[in-house]
């Protein structure tokens, strides 16, 4: 960062946050209402580690928009350069049990957050997306902030490119969902998206369905072959997998911590938001990634992708 510039915010995250529908029972009309959105679950878990935060996105200009920028504003997530549109909805999803396990329904074709554009992205006034973009350390974005549209593509493409020029880094986590949009475009989306990041964050399972690669040496080669100068490979159950493009650092496998499973979801988001407050306020990445370590495990004791998601107190008195 250059004296001009210093950052404001830790961690800043962009895409695509949407309201969720749980259902209470199977077969049943009842329904819970959370929240959902990788890159939001992820800013939300930098925040409860102790980092500044803010969050990049659109919402629409109704209930449950004003009931996402309510539930940033208790985590001490900045939004003052959320853009609300009075024409197009936030994007909502509902989950549903039955005898196969759950199903998600999506209703986010056309959401506000779709709408992204580099355009939008380049708002230079003070409280703009610009502005907050350049006074970051990390800027982290996912394979769905790419997917919900070509123009969302393009804006998250933007912001990488922006937060780099600034001078911070920027990490960028797969996320591979295939009904989102077709194979041969997430490969190339993603490898791009890769050749722009500084630290990629691959899972185990994306890269399998992405590229048909089923270890963890290979993802880690093929993205420092893209680019990327970190490469954290997220094995689940089995810990990770750290390796840098500098030959002097040798790779690193960390064991994952043995616990009562309850509910996975958000467990990557968890990871990805506690390993990048770490190392925005100063952690190495083998630290970075024991506590992002103990973080998800401990999510992954509750139910929910926000609720679950623990404290630097509740972390650091397990580590």
């Amino acid at each position: 960062m250059t004296a001009a510039k210093q950052p404001v915010w830790d961690v800043v995250a962009l895409g695509e946050a949407l309201v969720e529908f749980n259902q209470t029972r199977p077969g049943e009309p009842q329904y819970l209402q959370g929240f959902g959105g990788d890159t939001s679950n992820a800013v939300i878990a930098a925040a409860r580690a102790g980092a500044r935060t803010a969050y990049l996105t659109r919402l629409g200009s109704d209930a449950f928009g004003q009931a996402l920028l309510e539930l940033w504003a208790r985590e001490g997530v900045d939004t003052k350069a959320v853009e609300r549109d009075v024409q197009h909805p936030t994007g909502i999803y509902f989950v549903t049990h039955g005898a196969a396990g759950h199903e998600f329904s999506y209703l986010r074709a056309g959401s506000a957050a779709s709408r992204m554009a580099p355009a939008w992205l380049l708002d230079a006034s003070a409280n703009g997306p610009a502005a907050v973009l350049q006074q970051c350390r990390i800027l982290h974005v996912s394979g769905i902030s790419l997917a919900v549209s070509a123009s969302a593509c393009d804006a998250a493409y933007e912001a990488m490119r922006v937060a780099r020029a600034a001078g911070a880094r920027v990490a960028f986590d797969p996320n591979l969902r295939l009904k989102l949009w077709p194979l041969a475009r997430a490969r190339a989306c993603i490898a791009h998206a890769v050749s722009l990041c500084d630290i990629f964050l691959p899972g185990l399972d994306d890269m399998a369905a992405l590229l048909g690669l089923h270890d963890a040496d290979a993802i880690a080669d093929w993205g420092h072959a893209q680019g990327a100068a970190t490469v954290v490979v997220k094995l689940g159950a089995d810990g990770v997998l750290l390796s840098s493009a500098d030959p002097a650092v040798p790779r690193q496998r960390v064991p994952g911590r043995s616990v009562a499973l309850v509910d996975a979801t958000g467990a990557g988001d968890c990871f990805d938001g506690n390993l990048l407050a770490r190392l925005a306020l100063g952690d190495d990445l083998a630290a970075a990634v024991a506590y992002a370590n103990t973080a998800a495990s401990l999510a992954v004791q509750g139910f929910g992708a926000v609720a679950p998601l623990p404290t630097a107190q509740q972390v650091q008195a397990l580590l």
